[in-house]
């Protein structure tokens, strides 16, 4: 799964990494968890363009009676998505690109859980790929996405049967396509990110309080 990330660069890097454009404001965070608002990267409804919006993480359906349904989909498993009501809709015509430049994921190690933090062994930013939707109730209206999950690779295997699926920049143009709504051209892009351009190592315990946001958590610790 992937229940927390961090997403340290500046917010005109990004748009110019993803050329994209957007009207948002982003600081650092070290620490991002489940209902808080997220970078995504989708195709503007307005243009042939990409646009950076904020997504509440954890994905509510339009058909949901409240947006805590949400705390429930922040993942979607890319096995499954095209069979489940929450989230063929989605896959078919809003997808996107949630932002991140590395991810926690725990590891228990006797009674207790050690936290790692992954990333890319050059340490750029990375794509999730995600699914989103606009839910509407009287006079609100909020945009969410979950992350799509996959099959661990060799180095997360250790850690967790499951991990973000990441997108290679060649596949970006492919996925934000809304030209494209057949599940066949879509869910092979999902495969688990090739190991050896990633690295993990364990950090502080302090991360495990989604409370914190300290640029000290992706620091690595001895956790001998």
């Amino acid at each position: 799964m992937c229940g927390r990330y961090t997403l340290r660069a500046r917010l005109n890097r990004l748009l110019e990494i993803y050329a994209a454009q957007s009207q948002i404001e982003w600081e650092p965070h070290y620490n991002i968890a489940p209902t808080q608002n997220v970078v995504g990267i989708r195709h503007a409804a307005d243009g042939d363009h990409r646009e950076a919006v904020l997504l509440r993480w954890g994905l509510i359906p339009p058909w949901a009676g409240d947006p805590t349904i949400g705390n429930r989909m922040i993942n979607a498993r890319a096995e499954t998505i095209a069979e489940k009501r929450s989230f063929i809709s989605p896959l078919k015509r809003r997808r996107c690109l949630v932002i991140a430049d590395g991810f926690y994921e725990w590891k228990k190690e006797g009674k207790a859980k050690q936290p790692y933090y992954i990333h890319m062994k050059d340490d750029q930013p990375i794509a999730f790929a995600g699914l989103w939707e606009r839910w509407k109730k009287n006079d609100l209206t909020i945009e969410s996405c979950t992350i799509i999950t996959t099959a661990a690779n060799e180095l997360m295997a250790p850690l967790h049967d499951r991990m973000p699926a990441i997108l290679s920049p060649i596949d970006f143009e492919k996925w934000l396509d809304p030209t494209i709504e057949d599940p066949d051209q879509l869910t092979p892009l999902l495969d688990s990110y090739p190991a050896d351009e990633m690295e993990a190592y364990p950090v502080s315990t302090a991360v495990n309080s989604s409370k914190g946001d300290s640029s000290d958590y992706v620091h690595p610790t001895d956790t001998q």
